[in-house]
């Protein structure tokens, strides 16, 4: 069991992994097209995750002789992972892809990329939290999640986490930096998940009557980020139809990966 929680943990740090080395692969920065198909295609994953990886087991947890209405530990976890990124969002310095004006606290010293960087690494930790909860259910022996669905989750969250790796390291090759540097970078980005993911584990296991909360709390945090991030800058300037296909595409996807496998 410990090795596949090791595995389920560090799938989606592949997919930035192997997006970050596109950098060694492409010549030009990705086209403003297939930077909204991709974008599009992250958020679909993201809410089809939200539904079916989180929010419907979180329902489905609360026993009918709990006292508690099934529906208020989702409720209320939604509403605190919204709570919880929103907090974060006022605090991190960061800024957004196609946008000029940087959010969060002001820090006047800090430069373009690393604020995009931030903004990548900011999203990137609801993920690692959704991966780790799951993967604490799973641990405990939960019912309602087994281990197909949670690599399903990993396997969804990697794939839309291929093209962000991309998306961070191609932009700095074209700043100038080495394709290393910029491999690097990109990769690091997505280092936070496992780590994000390991807390989570380590917090689920002390509060394990509070899994249903949890479980809803990650789903919240991920539809903060669609809505916030992934949607408006996928609908930008031109050409936005081909970020709502990516949408429906990654939805799809992420869709037919939980119920096959869960």
């Amino acid at each position: 069991m410990n090795v596949n929680i090791a595995i389920g943990l560090l799938i989606p740090f592949l997919g930035t992994f192997l997006g970050a080395a596109m950098v060694f692969l492409l010549k030009d920065e990705i086209s403003p097209r297939l930077q909204k198909l991709m974008l599009g295609f992250a958020a679909g994953v993201m809410i089809a995750a939200s539904v079916w990886s989180l929010l419907i087991p979180s329902i489905e947890m609360v026993g009918s002789d709990s006292g508690v209405p099934a529906w208020l530990p989702a409720a209320v976890g939604f509403l605190g992972g919204i709570a919880f990124l929103l907090l974060l969002d006022s605090v991190i310095p960061h800024l957004h892809l196609h946008s000029d004006q940087p959010e969060g606290m002001r820090t006047p010293g800090l430069k373009r990329m690393t604020m995009l960087i931030f903004a990548v690494t900011l999203h990137n930790i609801p993920e690692g939290m959704a991966v780790g909860v799951v993967l604490a259910g799973l641990m405990e022996g939960s019912t309602n999640i087994s281990l197909a669905g949670a690599m399903a989750l990993s396997v969804g969250i990697a794939i839309q986490n291929f093209p962000e790796g991309a998306i961070v390291s191609m932009p700095l090759k074209s700043a100038g930096r080495s394709r290393m540097k910029a491999f690097t970078y990109g990769a690091l980005s997505g280092i936070v998940e496992p780590i994000a993911g390991i807390i989570t584990i380590l917090l689920t296991h002390i509060l394990l009557p509070v899994l249903p909360y949890l479980l809803a709390f990650a789903a919240g945090a991920m539809i903060y980020v669609v809505v916030e991030e992934l949607i408006p800058e996928s609908q930008s300037g031109v050409h936005t139809n081909i970020g709502t296909v990516g949408v429906a595409l990654g939805f799809v996807l992420m869709m037919v990966l939980d119920v096959a496998l869960g």
